[in-house]
């Protein structure tokens, strides 16, 4: 079973570093090239729909899989590899705490503002929005890349 767990850290982990890494070298430089117009309504499309089923999913198991790799006692497994998933949980935890207060409030105030009275011109919803949002994914995605790394350190033990 702490093998399994482990492995399953290690995808988990994987995945959700491979989704931050695509956003942060794909989708968000794509995004810049738009007009601002254009920005804030694709902008507020992908977070109507990225939270959503799998990405759920893989966005809890970043967490989950590593804790439960450690509450399952592992015969064998060195203090080495302890620390290592030690770190690598840590890695994910601080990343969800990256996501849920800078990232998420930051994609709720896009939200709110489709329906502003008086209506915010999108060049101020960008400003607003943009590079703010673009540090804290930053961030995100190397905390998740730090986390895969430390558990597929601590699988190869």
């Amino acid at each position: 079973m702490p093998t399994l767990l482990l492995a399953l850290a290690v995808v988990s982990t994987g995945l959700y570093a491979g989704i931050m890494l695509i956003f942060l070298t794909g989708v968000m430089p794509g995004l810049a090239r738009l007009s601002d117009d254009r920005f804030v309504s694709s902008m507020r499309r992908l977070n109507e729909t990225v939270p959503r089923g799998i990405f759920l999913v893989v966005f809890v198991a970043e967490v989950a899989f590593p804790a439960a790799a450690l509450a399952v006692p592992a015969d064998g497994r060195t203090d080495a590899q302890m620390w290592l998933i030690v770190a690598g949980l840590v890695c994910a935890v601080v990343n969800h705490v990256v996501t849920i207060t800078g990232n998420i409030p930051l994609n709720n105030a896009l939200a709110a503002s489709e329906n502003a009275t008086p209506a915010v011109p999108d060049s101020e919803v960008r400003a607003a929005f943009e590079a703010r949002w673009n540090m804290f994914h930053l961030i995100r995605t190397l905390l998740a890349i730090a986390a895969f790394v430390l558990l597929v350190s601590a699988s190869l033990l």
